[in-house]
């Protein structure tokens, strides 16, 4: 198998592993915080472990010189996106959270012509005002959805908000790679998150039971730590936009177990609102 076939399979795999992330923090009885906590922890173990046994490059303060400032700050952002996106999870469907969630590549074109001078063409307008359509759809304005409903909706939005500021951050990091910028993201969240957690719920792992710990481990380890590692060493044999088709696998995914495994509603409205999020990003994204 190629190296290009190869990558396509690793990234394949780990978007459907993204794709059942909602499923396993149903059944992890701590607050949003909390589980970003430790999914960070957990990961940042993982992925150090892995970087000293396959000698996958040296990280050190010195590695990353002027733009330690911009992978703390995106990980702080990758914290409060995953708290927002864990919210999401508990108020509304897995479905209905991730396709809101995925409304981040819109926001990163919005805001591109801003940060980067670029210039913002009519397909970027028109996949910009349907994506937009798409989630006025999926939140159901005046179709009587409800207020919980709308509120993990918005979290779901909100994550989207620093998913995008994450990504962002990360096209003005230059010199340091995928994986080593992901430790330090991971990091940074742990710093953040520390003390948020200790101030607000405190540490309650006393309050998980088995499936509770089962799950939290595959969340931090297998979700985050291994998938991550599988993320990054894939990206540097794909193309941008080969990258940017397989990543819909996770949206797919999710709402498939959604709706067909967990029998969670989905309403027409919904449904194509998901459709014109997913299909003008993705058209926005092929060259």
């Amino acid at each position: 198998m190629n190296k290009n076939a190869n990558a396509k399979l690793m990234l394949s795999a780990a978007m459907v592993i993204f794709g059942t992330l909602g499923v396993f923090t149903r059944n992890i009885d701590v607050t949003s915080g909390e589980l970003a906590l430790y999914r960070a922890v957990l990961a940042s173990l993982l992925i150090g472990a892995y970087l000293v046994l396959f000698k996958k490059g040296s990280f050190s303060f010195k590695g990353a010189g002027g733009e330690l400032p911009l992978l703390l700050a995106s990980g702080v952002a990758m914290g409060i996106n995953w708290i927002l996106l864990f919210q999401a999870y508990r108020y509304t469907t897995i479905s209905a959270a991730t396709l809101s969630y995925y409304f981040a590549p819109v926001i990163v074109t919005v805001a591109s012509p801003l940060l980067f001078h670029e210039r913002l063409t009519a397909k970027q307008i028109i996949c910009f005002v349907m994506s937009t359509l798409g989630l006025v759809l999926i939140i159901g304005i005046g179709g009587g959805e409800g207020t919980a409903n709308i509120t993990g909706i918005l979290f779901g939005l909100g994550a989207a908000v620093f998913y995008a500021t994450v990504i962002l951050l990360n096209k003005f990091i230059k010199n340091v790679a995928g994986i080593q910028r992901t430790l330090w993201q991971l990091l940074a969240a742990v710093v953040t998150l520390l003390p948020y957690v200790l101030y607000s719920s405190g540490i309650n792992l006393g309050n998980l039971d088995g499936i509770g710990w089962a799950c939290l481990l595959t969340v931090g380890l297998f979700h985050t730590g291994i998938t991550y590692c599988l993320y990054f060493s894939a990206l540097k044999d794909l193309t941008g936009q080969q990258a940017a088709i397989l990543s819909y696998i996770d949206p797919l995914v999710a709402v498939c177990i959604s709706v067909l495994l967990l029998g969670e509603p989905m309403t027409v409205m919904q449904l194509i609102g998901g459709t014109l999020i997913l299909g003008f990003t993705l058209w926005n994204e092929k060259e």
